[in-house]
């Protein structure tokens, strides 16, 4: 009976030895997740088709991307709606760089206890208050007594709005408040305020143009009104912690075509309009009218800082409502040394 349980035990180890042998079981198989079979490193990164990921847009478009990280990397491209679901893919390690919201960028950052960072940013302000034309609004204090939606719960719109209420002693409803505030898409919202069903939206481009357009909303408050004088960042550019260790070379090769594309954006403002409007057309199969396009994008800063103070705010303002639990410890959430190193190269203003 000994001798049958010894050969029983040592069939077993040896089954365990193979396993671990064969390639893909056991924790020996050798692959990382980021390197091909052929040696190649794969870059994992994902966006939106919005106006705010204008540099991702852009990259991907004219190749831009591609050609600074060079023949041996591998770019692999993941397209999101919901910032929610890029942090989780960013958790997940299914992709290494995502351009994302601030607030989904915060809560990231606290759920990974500083696996993400915040390395450059992408586009600042962007967003407007638009009221429904017999609403009434002719500013914030007008929000009294009245239904606003924002696109999602604890979204940059939603943080905002909150910050702006508080601002003209206002709140919530469902905190005792006298501001009822729903969250819907944004074509659910210009649906809603065509019915008469909402008063008000805090919405980002390009829905406050469609919304003046299709609904004839009028803006109560344009994107430099809403918050800090426009200067608060609505996109930012995050990396995982573990892929900005391994592989810091292609981070700051990565940032350096990000902030090219910056430049090249801003100073040929119909060549990059016509670049995003033909990539977002390519996504969603749908482009947007020429006049919806110039009137959004005169709404949006497309810029490499992230607005360290403006993140912080966003911060303080999530904890206060709840989005945020306990107090951590942020200071590490916005990392600008490779940013810096790169604009310091090509004789830009380092970020502070």
């Amino acid at each position: 009976m000994k001798n049958k349980i010894k050969l029983s035990m040592l069939g077993t180890a040896l089954i365990v030895v193979l396993l671990l042998l064969v390639p893909g079981c056991g924790s020996q198989s050798g692959q990382s997740a980021n390197v091909d079979k052929e040696g190649n490193i794969i870059v994992r990164v994902g966006y939106f088709p919005n106006l705010t990921h204008a540099q991702a847009l852009v990259g991907f478009s004219d190749g831009t991307f591609q050609k600074a990280m060079g023949d041996k990397v591998k770019i692999t491209e993941r397209i999101f709606n919901a910032g929610p679901a890029e942090i989780e893919a960013l958790l997940a390690g299914e992709i290494d760089l995502g351009y994302i919201g601030p607030v989904p960028a915060i809560n990231g950052f606290v759920r990974s206890r500083g696996g993400l960072r915040v390395i450059a940013g992408a586009a600042d302000a962007g967003a407007v208050l638009v009221a429904r034309k017999d609403a009434n609004i002719k500013t914030a204090k007008d929000l009294n007594g009245k239904i606003v939606a924002i696109p999602q719960l604890g979204n940059t719109q939603d943080i905002s709005l909150r910050n702006l209420l508080g601002s003209v002693n206002l709140k919530d409803a469902a905190k005792g408040g006298t501001v009822t505030i729903i969250p819907a898409g944004n074509s659910d919202i210009l649906t809603l305020i065509l019915k008469g069903e909402v008063d008000a939206a805090l919405v980002p481009e390009p829905w406050g143009s469609i919304m003046v357009k299709q609904a004839s909303a009028a803006v109560v408050l344009d994107s430099h009104e809403v918050w800090r004088s426009g200067k608060y960042t609505t996109c930012v550019l995050m990396v995982s912690t573990k892929f900005l260790n391994d592989y810091p070379d292609l981070v700051e090769k990565w940032l350096a075509a990000h902030v090219e594309i910056t430049e090249r954006i801003n100073h040929d403002k119909d060549n990059g309009k016509n670049i995003i409007n033909g990539m977002m057309k390519k996504i969603t199969k749908k482009n947007l009218p020429d006049d919806i396009m110039n009137s959004s994008l005169s709404r949006i800063t497309i810029t490499n800082n992230p607005e360290k103070e403006s993140i912080e705010e966003f911060v303080q303002i999530s904890l206060k409502n709840g989005y945020i639990k306990g107090d951590p410890d942020v200071s590490n959430l916005v990392d600008l040394t490779l940013i810096n190193k790169v604009l310091k190269k090509k004789g830009l203003q380092i970020l502070q």
